[in-house]
């Protein structure tokens, strides 16, 4: 099993998040997962848009913050996954006067969610 396939039927570089979680937050002990085509040792590693680490490795314990992506020869560059600090961590998708004054973390499934899908969130601080 190499690749999922995106809508077009073209294979695409996956970035998994271990534990499941979005977004990621370090307390958690993330681990992410570069999958795609190729092997390992030609995977490129990407944090907030610079070359950040070849070193030959699909996968690895993430011990700072930053907006991670991956890239494999043939299925190119995966989505982007933001890991944060959990400390004043804001959600990020509201406008800055509403973030809240506690170190709360909102985290949602870090998996395709449809319409009457049943959803378990998570609060954490």
């Amino acid at each position: 099993r190499c690749c999922p396939l995106s809508p077009t039927g073209a294979q695409t570089t996956q970035l998994l998040v271990q534990p499941p979680w979005t977004p990621a937050v370090l307390w958690d002990r993330v681990t992410l997962t570069c999958q795609g085509s190729g092997t390992a040792a030609a995977t490129t590693w990407y944090k907030d848009g610079q070359r950040w680490w070849q070193k030959g490795r699909d996968s690895f314990s993430v011990t700072e913050t930053g907006t991670y992506t991956c890239d494999r020869p043939g299925t190119g560059h995966s989505s982007s996954v933001r890991v944060l600090n959990g400390e004043g961590g804001c959600v990020p998708w509201l406008p800055a006067p509403s973030c809240p004054t506690e170190r709360l973390v909102l985290q949602l499934p870090a998996r395709a969610l449809l319409e009457r899908d049943t959803v378990t969130l998570r609060c954490r601080g």
